[in-house]
C-alpha cells in the first residue's frame, strides 16, 4: 500500500476553483488619441446555488467559462457603457466578433479574390467599439477553452434555456464583481448569438438587469422561416431576395443596380411567388411558365433547373447550382466566395468555401493573440466550434413548434421602452438571409411607437460582413453611433 496522501475528491477540488484571469495593460492609437485600457483574459468560474431537499447548501462551481474583458482606464463606471458580446452556432466561440470588428485587435486575412496566405496576421483596430464602450467577450460552455468542471456533463449546457441561464449568470457575476450595476449595458450577438441576445434580454430584465441596447448582427429570431421542409413554401419565398443578390454579385444581372434587383425580388416574393406556390397543381400552364421564367431570371439559374425543382429553390442546392458550369460552389456564410466543387454532379456542395476562407485566419490569429499579447499560458485546445454541440443542441422548449424568440424580444421591448435594437444585414448572407430577418422583425408584438426603437443597416457583404473591408469600416462607425445614442442620458 502506498504511503502517499490520498487525493481530494473531485467535488472537493471543484469547490476550491478560482477565476483564472490574466491582467495586462495596452494602448490603442485612434484618430481621437490614444486609448489606455486593461485586458483581463482567461476563464471565470460559473457558480450555481446548490439545493438539496429544499435546503440551500451554498454555491457550487459548474463550469469554467472563457472570458475576455477590455475596460478603459480611469473611466467613470457610472457612465461608461459595457457591451457583452458572443457569437452563435450554437457552439461557436466569440472569436469572430472579437477579432473581426469589435475588439482592439483584428485579423488580417484579405477578402474575396485577395486572400492572405497562412499564417495570416493581426493589426490594431482603431475603429474598435472600445472607443465608446467597454467590452466583455464570452465563450459559452464547450466553446473556446470553456469547459465543465469535474463531475458535470457538458451536454447539460447545450440547450436553449441552459445556455441562456449560464451566459446570463456569467454576465451577472461579472457586473457584480466589477461594480458595474449602474453602467449602461448592451448585448451584441451574431447569428445564433442574436437568438441568444434577444431571449437573454428578456431573461436578464426579468431578474432586474435592464439593458440599453441590443446589437443583432446577421439576425435569426424565428427558425421557421428558414425551414425548407416539405409544405413550408414560405422559406422558398423568403430566400428569394438573397438568391437575387447573389446572382447579381456573380454577374447574372448585368447593367442593373443591386438594390434594384433586390427590390424586384422582394416584391415578387411578397405577393406573386407565394400565390404561385400556394396554387400547386391548380397553377395554369401559362402561369407556371411565367413563374419559371421570372425565377430563373432573378436567381441566375436555368429555366430547366427551376422547372425540375418545381419552382422551389432550396439553399444548399442553390449554392451548388449557380456556378456549376464553372466547376464552382458559392458560399453559404458569404456567397461572394467561391470554391472548387468536390463533385460536379453532386446535389449539394461538399464544403462551404466561405467557411474554408475564414476559419484558418481567425483560429490562428486568436491562439497567437491569446498567448503572446493577452498572456494566457493555458495550452489546452481552443475550439472555435465546440465538438458535437450544434448537432446535439436541445430545443425541447419548442417541441412541435418553430424555434422562435419573437415573443421574448417583444416582451423585453414592451417591458423596457428605452431598449433600442440595432440590426445588421449582409446582402450575401445565406445562413441568416436579410429577407428572413426582416420578416421576423415585422412580426414583433410591440406597439407601433416602439418600432422606432429598431434600426436597420445593410452591407454588401455576407454573414461576417466585416470580412469585407468597406463594410467593416462602415459597420464599426454604425455600431459606435448606435451605442452613443442608446446610452445617451
Amino acid at each position: 500500500m502506498s504511503d502517499a496522501a490520498p487525493k481530494p475528491a473531485a467535488d472537493n477540488v471543484a469547490e476550491h476553483l478560482e477565476d483564472e484571469l490574466v491582467t495586462s495593460q495596452h494602448v490603442l492609437d485612434t484618430p481621437d488619441g490614444p486609448l489606455h485600457y486593461t485586458a483581463k483574459a482567461g476563464r471565470v468560474v460559473l457558480w450555481e446555488d446548490k439545493v438539496e431537499d429544499d435546503v440551500w447548501k451554498g454555491r457550487r462551481p459548474r463550469a469554467q467559462v472563457g472570458l475576455t474583458a477590455y475596460t478603459l482606464d480611469d473611466a467613470d463606471p457610472g457612465t461608461r457603457p459595457v457591451t457583452f458580446a458572443f457569437n452563435g452556432g450554437p457552439g461557436s466561440a466569440s472569436v469572430w466578433l472579437h477579432l473581426g470588428v469589435l475588439g482592439p485587435r483584428r485579423v488580417v486575412m484579405g477578402d474575396v479574390g485577395d486572400l492572405a496566405p497562412p499564417p495570416y496576421g493581426l493589426a490594431d483596430n482603431p475603429e474598435s467599439l472600445l472607443t465608446v464602450s467597454d467590452l466583455v467577450f464570452i465563450d459559452p460552455v464547450s466553446t473556446g477553452r470553456s469547459r465543465v468542471v469535474d463531475g458535470e456533463k457538458a451536454g447539460d449546457f447545450h440547450g436553449f434555456t441552459a445556455d441562456l441561464e449560464s451566459v446570463g449568470e456569467i454576465i451577472r457575476q461579472w457586473v457584480t464583481a466589477e461594480g458595474r450595476w449602474l453602467s449602461p449595458k448592451l448585448l451584441a450577438g451574431e447569428s445564433y448569438g442574436t437568438t441568444r441576445a434577444s431571449a437573454l434580454a428578456q431573461h436578464l430584465q426579468s431578474t432586474g438587469m435592464y439593458l440599453n441596447g441590443l446589437m443583432l448582427i446577421s439576425c435569426v429570431l424565428n427558425f421557421g422561416v428558414h425551414d425548407f421542409k416539405e409544405g413550408n413554401d414560405h422559406a422558398h419565398a423568403r430566400f428569394l431576395p438573397f438568391y437575387a443578390a447573389t446572382a447579381h454579385y456573380h454577374g447574372k444581372h448585368p447593367g442593373r443596380e443591386l438594390r434594384d434587383v433586390v427590390a424586384e425580388a422582394e416584391r415578387y416574393a411578397a405577393r406573386d411567388y407565394l400565390y404561385v406556390l400556394a396554387r400547386g397543381s391548380r397553377l395554369s400552364a401559362e402561369e407556371r411558365a411565367d413563374a419559371v421564367a421570372t425565377l430563373a431570371r432573378l436567381t441566375g439559374v436555368s429555366e430547366d433547373y427551376v422547372s425540375r425543382a418545381d419552382l422551389r429553390l432550396e439553399h444548399w442546392r442553390y449554392f451548388t447550382e449557380l456556378r456549376r458550369a464553372d466547376g464552382l460552389s458559392v458560399g453559404r456564410l458569404d456567397s461572394r466566395f467561391t470554391g472548387p466543387a468536390g463533385d460536379g454532379i453532386a446535389d449539394g456542395m461538399d464544403a462551404d468555401p466561405s467557411m474554408d476562407a475564414i476559419l484558418g485566419p481567425y483560429a490562428t490569429a486568436y491562439q497567437h493573440y491569446a498567448r503572446a499579447e493577452l498572456g494566457i499560458e493555458d495550452t489546452s485546445p481552443f475550439h472555435v466550434f465546440g465538438r458535437d454541440v450544434i448537432g446535439k443542441w436541445s430545443y425541447k422548449e419548442f417541441e412541435n413548434a418553430s424555434v422562435s424568440v419573437l415573443d421574448r424580444l417583444s416582451r423585453a421591448m414592451r417591458q423596457n421602452p428605452h431598449l433600442r435594437v440595432h440590426v445588421a444585414f449582409g446582402y450575401y448572407d445565406g445562413a441568416t438571409p436579410f429577407s428572413c430577418a426582416e420578416d421576423d422583425l415585422a412580426h414583433l408584438n410591440i406597439p407601433a411607437g416602439l418600432q422606432d426603437n429598431i434600426e436597420r443597416r445593410y452591407y454588401e457583404a455576407g454573414h461576417m460582413m466585416y470580412v469585407h473591408e468597406p463594410s467593416r469600416l462602415r459597420q464599426s462607425a454604425d455600431l459606435a453611433d448606435f451605442v452613443r445614442r442608446a446610452t445617451a442620458t
